[in-house]
């Protein structure tokens, strides 16, 4: 039988009591509650605060939630407040579409862009100056209820690609209602019977009952958000061109810059590309009045974000093909600087709306040689010789004193796609 194990006491503890076994015996059957030590974490008269660093996260991790939990509001303003200014001329670069320029500044504008007067004068050259009036949603909706009227009163009619059906008054009372939310309209979830107008057959008709030419900015993009995500290509760009596009252009028109929320818009537009370039970029270039400054604000957006090669490629052939005005430049080296491999058909296509201007007798635009010079410089080597030739004479024909140099040396240097490539024989090692 072994030794008992004495215990063992720190100095600062005092020896346990002796007891009895008899209270021991009954002092187990009682439950006795146990004395928690309460720690004290920090003094209040020595606080200890988060570092800096530490604290920074936090409120960056707190920011990041609250985007969130506001349904991806983008409105808010830049913490820079800093305005950025586009130059455009002669030293037009790639910095000028870079992502730096997406800020908010205190009035909530996308940017002030300075135009370059020259560049604006030339381009004005090139503009259609016996441009019809521009229709709006609520214009063409008039229309045909004035000349559909006695039908309508009568049965349900379709007229062209708008649905035209008499309306309840209720119904109608409850639109104007939201219509008059959208005009305040700031930040926060729209009205539900807005919501379900994509999902409406004569949803035109429901939304010019909104009056969209009133709406607020910030109600503008939201309203792209919920028709970008709910109609096909077809019926986006009616949108698009009914609605946003004369929004746009009224608002660049009246204030010289444009407003962030609707810059906005026009990034989540790019969701349906179709859409985008049949309902915005082709009517915007097709107008003949496409002003510089809309030229650069859009093409920035197409510059930013990517779209499929299909419906890239058949905007260039439709810009190569159509009337020049000026902006088209701009759009096609946008284009061409996002480096697509391009079928040769649309290549042959741009080579065609270059050598157009061989027997132009006005001066072109610095827009136009750069545009010319990017082309070259990416699409070099997927020209054929002939075309090569062409390009070289019409450089004769139009000249600019510092682009058309670095033109002829690109063309000069090229490695056409019909040549020949001679490559060394080589020596069977058999023989």
């Amino acid at each position: 039988m072994g030794k008992a194990k004495k215990i063992k006491v720190s100095k600062g503890q005092s020896r346990p009591e002796k007891v009895g076994l008899a209270e021991q015996i009954e002092g187990e059957k009682v439950v006795k509650p146990k004395l928690q030590k309460k720690v004290r974490l920090r003094d209040d008269d020595d606080e200890e605060f988060v570092d800096a660093n530490l604290s920074r996260k936090i409120l960056s991790q707190a920011r990041k939630q609250q985007m969130e939990l506001e349904d991806e509001n983008e409105f808010g303003e830049s913490s820079s407040g800093k305005k950025l200014a586009t130059k455009l001329g002669p030293d037009l670069s790639d910095n000028e579409f870079d992502d730096s320029d997406n800020e908010v500044t205190g009035n909530e504008y996308y940017e002030d862009i300075e135009i370059n007067e020259e560049d604006e004068r030339s381009l004005q050259m090139f503009m259609r100056h016996d441009k019809a009036p521009t229709r709006t949603l609520g214009d063409i909706i008039m229309e045909k209820l004035n000349e559909k009227k006695t039908e309508i009163e009568t049965q349900f009619s379709e007229v062209g690609s708008i649905q035209i059906q008499e309306i309840d008054p209720r119904v109608q009372t409850m639109y104007e209602g939201v219509g008059d939310v959208l005009v305040k309209y700031r930040s926060g979830k729209l009205p539900k019977a807005f919501k379900i107008i994509p999902q409406v057959r004569n949803w035109e008709q429901i939304l010019a009952i909104t009056q969209p030419h009133r709406w607020s900015a910030a109600a503008m993009y939201q309203a792209t958000r919920v028709f970008a995500s709910n109609f096909r290509d077809n019926m986006a760009q009616r949108f698009y061109n009914l609605v946003l596009l004369p929004r746009i252009r009224d608002d660049l028109a009246e204030y010289k810059r444009l407003n962030f929320h609707l810059y906005q818009a026009l990034r989540k537009a790019l969701f349906k590309p179709g859409g985008f370039m049949k309902g915005i970029l082709l009517p915007l270039l097709e107008s003949g009045d496409c002003t510089l400054r809309e030229a650069v604000i859009v093409g920035s957006v197409i510059a930013k974000n990517s779209i499929p090669i299909l419906h890239s490629s058949a905007a260039i052939l439709k810009i190569a093909e159509m009337e020049y005005t000026g902006a088209n430049s701009i759009f096609l080296r946008i284009f061409l600087d996002k480096k697509y491999a391009l079928p040769y058909r649309v290549v042959d296509g741009v080579v065609f709306h270059f050598l157009k201007f061989e027997r132009e007798t006005k001066e072109l635009p610095v827009l136009w040689h750069q545009a010319f010079l990017t082309f070259v410089q990416r699409y070099k080597s997927d020209i054929s010789s002939e075309q090569k030739e062409s390009l070289l004479q019409l450089l004769k024909k139009q000249y600019h004193h510092t682009i058309t140099p670095e033109i002829r040396r690109e063309l000069q240097h090229a490695q056409c796609r019909d040549a020949e490539i001679s490559e060394p024989m080589m020596e069977d090692p058999f023989l």
